[in-house]
């Protein structure tokens, strides 16, 4: 009788484990191809430095899964400690909105080989980067110009800057019309904060009045309303 009653006990011990594992309206599931040992720690940008919301041990095990609680879609962070072994392709960051998400990879290329679906705000942001790496590798490509100039010490092309300067603004406009372009969806007030915050207040201002009512009430929403009222209060 005490074994039953020992093994009814445990069975309700694992069954409120599961049960509180599974609570929250995140759902993350995925693979690290080649991990068989180091912590996944899921983090979230706090104050000022990342936080861990969710640390996942893998021991032998590549498959990982995380259930968490997100008042409205935000980036998110997937880092691994590899233990003994030291990289720094060790960060991957991710547009986390509620539902079933699953991101793939590998321990060798942890960043570049991320696959990650289950969120239009992922595609949209991924979409949006591979179109700014291209005003990325002209300005790379510029700045070497100047550079390898100064150490031959040749006179650098005269239009360098004025090409410097319309690469610049090309950026900034294709950035704005991105998120005009996607006002319904929360990538539109993150771009316009972590890319484009130091642009002229009335673009921004465009951009959070066309924002959708449930896009202005997320997390992003609120902090680009309160971060133009603040540039307004001082009057930049």
């Amino acid at each position: 009788m005490k074994k039953i009653v020992f093994a009814l006990a445990a069975l309700a011990i694992i069954s409120c484990k599961e049960e509180k594992k599974a609570t929250g309206n995140l759902h993350i599931k995925g693979n690290v191809e080649g991990l068989t040992q180091g912590t996944l720690y899921i983090q979230k940008m706090g104050d000022s430095t990342l936080v861990p919301v969710d640390t996942i041990n893998i021991k032998g095990n590549s498959n990982f899964e995380s259930h968490l609680q997100i008042d409205s879609p935000e980036m998110l962070y997937l880092f691994l400690d590899r233990g003994e072994t030291n990289s720094i392709d060790n960060n991957l960051m991710f547009f986390a909105e509620p539902g079933n998400m699953t991101i793939n990879t590998t321990l060798a290329s942890f960043f570049a080989n991320a696959k990650i679906t289950g969120s239009k705000n992922q595609k949209l942001f991924e979409d949006y980067k591979k179109i700014m790496s291209r005003f990325t590798s002209n300005q790379l490509a510029l700045t070497e110009q100047k550079l390898r100039a100064l150490q031959f010490n040749r006179e650098a092309p005269s239009d360098i800057e004025k090409k410097n300067d319309e690469n610049i603004k090309k950026k900034y406009l294709f950035a704005i019309n991105f998120a005009l372009n996607n006002k319904d969806h929360e990538v539109a007030p993150y771009i316009a904060l972590a890319d484009i915050y130091d642009a002229n207040i009335k673009y921004l201002d465009t951009i959070n009045k066309s924002m959708t009512p449930k896009v202005a009430q997320s997390k992003y929403g609120k902090m680009l309303t309160k971060y133009i009222a603040d540039r307004k209060k001082i009057g930049e």
